[in-house]
């Protein structure tokens, strides 16, 4: 087990990736605190990791909200006595060009896909300072390292999230404290499927997704999950500061 013992918070964690990826962690003997908005969710993720006989803990949380976030972190050291791997995943999408989006979907998309990272990382850091080390991994997207048309703002919010872990990564890489961000390409997600709803013809909006892919097909959240597991383990012991591409070959084209 590659995470055998460790605490992890996963927020985002009621579908998707972040889903995926708290059951990943679980399997890999991972005592997990599930975070998110959606409570059903929640709940489900914690009862498959449960089920299959993992250790896993809900908490209904904002992750633009301070003290929901700060309450989150306590959970995990009140429950389990630690934290690990603190697990970013939280986010939201809003396509359009400058001439579609409002000024709250500018604020919203910040809000949740850069502060909600922000306050993830400020409450994490210093308990995994204490303890001597930890992992913080943040989920960025491939629009955070190359540009597309159509989409203005959300990938403006990876870029800096990018950029974010970069930064934190060299301030604490003396504590301990690894930073990685994980770039998924399109996943076949509930966020995903909802942004081609939104396009008016979802075949064709997933028909030109496909014609950017190498591999030639949408990747599964597990995939991402995968990769997670990877980052926040000890067999990624020299990796920081790395944005982690898993894009099925999108940015290489």
């Amino acid at each position: 087990m590659r995470l055998k013992d460790k605490v992890a918070i996963v927020t985002g964690g009621a579908s998707g990736i972040g889903r995926a990826s708290a059951v990943r962690f679980a399997e890999e003997g991972s005592k997990v605190v599930v975070a998110d908005l959606q409570q059903d969710g929640i709940d489900e993720t914690v009862d498959a990791i449960r089920s299959a006989g993992g250790t896993a803990t809900g908490v209904h949380a904002d992750v633009t909200s301070a003290s929901d976030v700060k309450a989150v972190v306590k959970t995990a050291v009140d429950t389990y006595g630690r934290l690990d791997i603190m697990f970013n995943n939280a986010g939201i999408g809003i396509p359009g060009t400058i001439l579609d989006l409002d000024e709250g979907d500018f604020d919203r998309l910040f809000a949740v896909n850069v502060k909600g990272v922000f306050l993830g990382c400020k409450e994490a850091v210093p308990v995994m300072k204490a303890q001597g080390g930890g992992v913080i991994l943040n989920t960025a997207s491939q629009l955070g390292v190359v540009g597309i048309a159509g989409n203005v703002v959300y990938p403006a919010t990876k870029g800096a999230v990018v950029q974010m872990t970069r930064c934190l990564a060299i301030d604490h890489a003396a504590d301990g404290i690894r930073v990685n961000s994980l770039c998924p390409g399109p996943i076949d997600t509930p966020l995903t499927r909802r942004n081609r709803q939104a396009s008016g013809d979802p075949e064709a909006a997933l028909r030109s997704r496909l014609t950017q892919i190498p591999l030639g097909r949408i990747g599964e959240a597990v995939e991402m999950a995968n990769v997670a597991v990877f980052l926040c383990s000890d067999e990624a012991s020299f990796v920081t500061g790395a944005a982690i591409l898993a894009d099925g070959g999108w940015v290489a084209r």
